[in-house]
């Protein structure tokens, strides 16, 4: 038996998120079914990040246990003959039989895409979250900066979510703009449930306006939803990738 490693890129926009629901089709599922069909053998994968219904990635992470004979670096072609168009397995390795791509200390990093202009962009619809309003760029920097470090975001989980540790650490958030894209690009330890599009909601709100940007530090301290933006749509937000920091330091120890 061995364990292999997947990076998986998708377009979430048809799909009901990464994790099999009774309500529609999601990644893992499909992902189960085309290795089933090529080794031979009943495969459920194991991901590292469970991203919401219509949430994209470049690079999420999964595994799964077979005794197949195809070469590790071979199973991304494989697979990907048979995979739809909107997922594809950019990296097939394997690893040690004990490796788990959740138990793990890592770095994720996210990126919410924001097109901010007058008329929306049909060719954008699916990867971009549509805002007609100015928005003050410099100012959602700003209030970026009260969110990064180590904070209990209590403020910016979904009130459905039943992790009892709120803490996690922010290593850098920045607010990019190129034209009339947005980009607020976020790293942190872990994130909470729709903690990264409550975050671009209540940026938002920076930007336009409605909140000064010391609002944000008062939102952090209160530790309750009520008090921060909306959450802001699926469609902006991608998985950009997951970095495991022991793979990075012995890397780097090289």
């Amino acid at each position: 038996m061995k364990r292999f490693k997947l990076t998986v890129a998708y377009d979430g926009t048809d799909y009901c998120g990464w994790q099999i629901q009774p309500n529609g089709i999601t990644v893992e599922e499909v992902l189960n079914r085309k290795l089933s069909e090529l080794t031979g053998e009943k495969i459920t994968v194991i991901g590292a990040s469970r991203t919401d219904s219509g949430v994209h990635a470049m690079g999420n992470v999964a595994v799964f246990d077979s005794d197949t004979s195809i070469p590790a670096e071979r199973i991304a072609y494989a697979l990907n003959r048979e995979m739809p168009e909107d997922i594809v397995v950019v990296k097939s390795e394997e690893v040690p039989l004990d490796w788990h791509p959740r138990y793990q200390d890592t770095v994720k990093t996210y990126e919410y895409r924001i097109l901010n202009r007058e008329m929306p962009d049909p060719i954008r619809r699916r990867d971009t979250f549509f805002v007609s309003y100015p928005l003050d760029i410099g100012k959602m920097q700003e209030a970026a900066e009260y969110l990064r470090g180590r904070h209990d975001f209590k403020s910016f989980c979904n009130i459905k979510t039943d992790v009892e540790d709120t803490v996690r650490t922010i290593y850098d958030l920045d607010v990019l703009r190129d034209g009339d894209l947005i980009t607020i690009r976020i790293s942190g330890n872990g994130f909470l449930y729709n903690m990264v599009r409550i975050i671009v909601g209540t940026l938002i709100r920076v930007g336009r306006g409605f909140y000064p940007p010391t609002r944000v530090k008062e939102i952090l301290d209160a530790e309750n939803r009520e008090t921060a933006g909306a959450t802001a749509p699926p469609q902006g937000l991608v998985l950009v990738k997951i970095v495991y920091k022991k793979e990075e330091n012995k890397r780097t120890d090289c």
